[in-house]
């Protein structure tokens, strides 16, 4: 079954040679008790850890079962040790952290055996020796001989062919060791039992066979065989250790050190916590921006201007000096380089077709829209006997009210407060004043108020609008301008209107209403257009090259198109305001406006301005910002915690180094000691994140109190689950990360030397 042939061992410590053990031969029945004597030193011990796969020979054969071990590697000895061999040690070698069954049953679990399979078994050898009551007690609450009866029931739960006794009763008292022995010598009946042993009457009591050694060499052998060793009935399928099976050892030793666990959590937490409480932040505010977004922004106009600043990728590579060219470069030439307007500006060419793209487009998503055409509305205001131009330039005064394209409230509606008389379609005009009911003070005087106005002196104030053919006067082949004011006011063809209501914007909407004037309606500018497009001055400008108004020629500032705008001639719009009812209409629209440009020409694209989306990205990019660079530096306490728990896990597997010898000597693999620790660390890991998650969500109590005391805004830090459960992954990931290499070195621990450790 078992025979030794030429085995040496030598230990080399620099130039220095220990010969262990110098040549040993030795069968073994399949069925006996040989006891090892010898004096310290003689290799008794070194002789039964390589009988058992624990050390290796230096030279010579081991063979079980007919078979070489020469070219086993350290899978195939470690499943050997695991099927064929059961160790009882003098010390025990019991791991304390857990219950005596479980001690009994780690030769199965490595083996792969079954729950159920190995429990069963693991109970009916605990109560071969006496002990079954005491299944669920840990090691230490046993005296020396049960923890030597839990050991041999152990060594005998995977049916071993042989059972390596190392001064199995060293430790124990004479009638302790009497019964110890009784029970070796059962074993011995169907197994083969080496024992080693300084107590030579012991031996001769109970051993079928004794071996002496002395100095590495055989002395005497009292019943030597010389048989042959069959073939192939040793098993030796490979051992594994599930991570479940790690898990309980490591949660097992780990709550023998609550405090130190606790605290080594707590430590490695803090970046947790840390970078939690910023994404908390983070994560409000970005909450409190989208609403106020959502509140203020969502119907901030998308822009369709004449011009257009652009600054997409390609643009910014140029500014910026990352084109093509090298930089410095050695060669004697001079690069053109595009002047800035031409690189960031583009014009857009509105043409008749878009307008009436636009006109086709879902109205239900919009809820306001204008058509800015540049017309200048002449108003006159009548104050007792004087008379007044209210203003000659649309900019000054406001704009145009945009209309409302569907029958749901418009743009008005949501964002306006109406504080005296009503707002209709009618052609007319609306007085709309700032947060503090303030308007300009030209307009008010222009008005015929030279302090404050009440509401109701303002209230249907009538005015007069003045048409091109009685304020153009043609003289010749020229025009000039008709400064009596009364006579124009007084004009059969000039259009009566009144200020129909008077808004303010709403509290919430302040960023989008903030502004104040006298604004149009749309249909008192179709109306202006409708009686001027026609009209004298506007047929001469169409006829002419130059400007028939002040006789001089156009330039890039003032176009013939933009004068006839102006002078109210019915021109394809300058700009195009589309206001959406909320964010998700507003990608509706454009979308709508993208499948326009699919196909086009660089100048033919229609490019807009997103305010919405300007502001939006603007708040969310600083937010952005401070949030990378606040975790940044929130992460290096990650770091710090990661090299803690890399100390501490080191410091782990030298308390255990016994038990990483005891793990080998049944059969665990080098990457099973590895997974054990890598188990700790995981365990410790989540706990790490767990914590610092639930502190930080603790911690964004107080943080809210003082937000709402310092700013008002309430209940701001909050803390995304999903950000929670990453934090958690990146705790587990760094701890494991840090754990690594200490796990690394548990595995390479020589299972004989960690086995000698107290």
């Amino acid at each position: 079954m078992l025979k030794l042939k030429e085995i040496k061992k030598d230990y080399k410590t620099g130039d220095f040679v220990q010969h262990a053990l110098k040549g040993i031969n030795l069968s073994f029945r399949e069925n006996e008790f040989v006891a090892v004597l010898g004096p310290s030193g003689s290799g008794k011990t070194t002789l039964l850890n390589i009988i058992g796969g624990l050390d290796r020979y230096s030279s010579g054969d081991l063979i079980i079962d007919g078979k070489s071990t020469k070219r086993f590697n350290d899978k195939d000895w470690d499943a050997y040790r695991n099927h064929a061999i059961g160790f009882v040690f003098q010390s025990y070698n019991l791991i304390s952290h857990i219950s005596v069954l479980e001690n009994v049953e780690m030769g199965m679990t490595l083996s792969g055996e079954g729950v159920s399979s190995r429990r069963k078994k693991a109970l009916d050898l605990l109560d071969k020796v006496g002990l079954k009551a005491h299944a669920n007690k840990k090691p230490n609450q046993l005296s020396g001989g049960q923890m030597q009866r839990v050991a041999i029931a152990r060594a005998l739960a995977n049916d071993p062919k042989i059972i390596l006794a190392d001064e199995p009763t060293g430790a124990l008292d004479s009638k302790t060791s009497t019964q110890i022995m009784e029970l070796i010598k059962k074993i011995s009946k169907d197994k083969l039992v080496i024992m080693v042993t300084h107590n030579k009457e012991l031996a001769e009591s109970y051993a079928t066979r004794i071996v002496e050694l002395k100095d590495g060499e055989l002395l005497n052998d009292s019943k030597p065989f010389e048989g042959e060793n069959k073939d192939g009935s040793l098993n030796i399928s490979k051992t594994a250790m599930s991570f479940f099976t790690a898990l309980r050892l490591s949660f097992g030793n780990i709550k023998t050190k609550k405090g130190r666990t606790f605290l080594t959590a707590f430590a490695s937490s803090i970046g947790i916590i840390g970078i939690a409480l910023i994404l908390s932040l983070s994560n409000g505010f970005n909450i409190e921006v989208e609403n106020f977004e959502a509140n203020s922004l969502s119907q901030s106009p998308i822009m369709i201007t004449n011009q257009t600043v652009q600054m997409d990728e390609a643009t910014l590579s140029e500014l910026t000096g990352k084109g093509d060219l090298e930089k410095y470069p050695s060669d004697k030439k001079i690069y053109a380089q595009d002047d800035l307007k031409d690189t960031i500006v583009h014009t857009n060419k509105i043409t008749s077709d878009f307008v009436d793209y636009l006109s086709d487009m879902d109205m239900s998503n919009v809820s306001g829209i204008s058509y800015i055409k540049g017309t200048n509305v002449n108003l006159v205001n009548q104050n007792k006997d004087n008379y007044n131009f209210v203003n000659g330039d649309l900019s000054i005064i406001g704009g145009v009210l945009p209309e409302n394209p569907n029958d749901e409230d418009g743009l008005l509606e949501k964002n306006y407060d109406v504080l005296a008389g009503s707002v209709s379609d009618e052609a007319g005009l609306v007085l709309i004043v700032n947060s503090r009911n303030q308007i300009s003070a030209s307009i008010l005087n222009g008005l015929g108020f030279d302090e404050d106005a009440s509401f109701d002196e303002v209230l249907n104030k009538e005015l007069k609008v003045v048409i091109n053919d009685d304020y153009y006067k043609k003289i010749g082949n020229n025009f000039t301008i008709e400064t009596d004011l009364e006579k124009l006011y007084n004009s059969e063809d000039s259009i009566p209107v009144k200020i129909m209501a008077i808004v303010r914007g709403k509290e919430d909407k302040e960023l989008i209403t903030s502004g104040s004037g006298l604004y149009y309606t749309a249909s008192l500018v179709d109306k202006v257009i409708e009686k001027n497009k026609n009209s004298a001055i506007v047929k001469a400008q169409e006829g002419a090259s130059y400007n028939v108004l002040t006789h001089q020629s156009f330039d890039e500032k003032m176009t013939k198109d933009d004068f006839l705008a102006y002078l109210g001639a019915d021109v394809i719009p300058s700009a195009i305001y589309i206001y959406p009812k909320d964010f998700e209409t507003k990608d509706s629209i454009i979308n709508y406006l993208d499948e326009y440009n699919e196909g086009k020409s660089e100048d033919e694209v229609i490019q807009y301005t997103d305010m919405a989306e300007m502001i939006s990205s603007l708040s969310g990019s600083i937010m952005d910002a401070i949030t990378i660079v606040l975790v940044a530096f929130s992460s290096i306490s990650l770091v710090v915690s990661s090299i803690m728990i890399g100390i501490i896990t080191y410091i782990s597997v030298l308390e255990r180094t016994k038990e990483i010898g005891i793990l080998r000597a049944l059969g665990a693999r080098k990457k099973d000691i590895t997974r054990v620790f890598n188990a700790e660390t995981f365990i410790i890991g989540v706990f790490s994140g767990l914590l610092g998650v639930a502190i930080a969500y603790l911690l964004t109590i107080p943080t809210n109190i003082i937000i709402e005391n310092l700013s008002g805004l309430a209940n701001v830090a909050k803390l995304n689950p999903v950000h929670a459960l990453i934090l958690i992954i990146i705790s587990l990931t760094l701890t494991i990360i840090g754990g690594f290499i200490p796990a690394l070195m548990a595995s390479k621990k020589d299972p004989v030397v960690a086995l000698r450790t107290e």
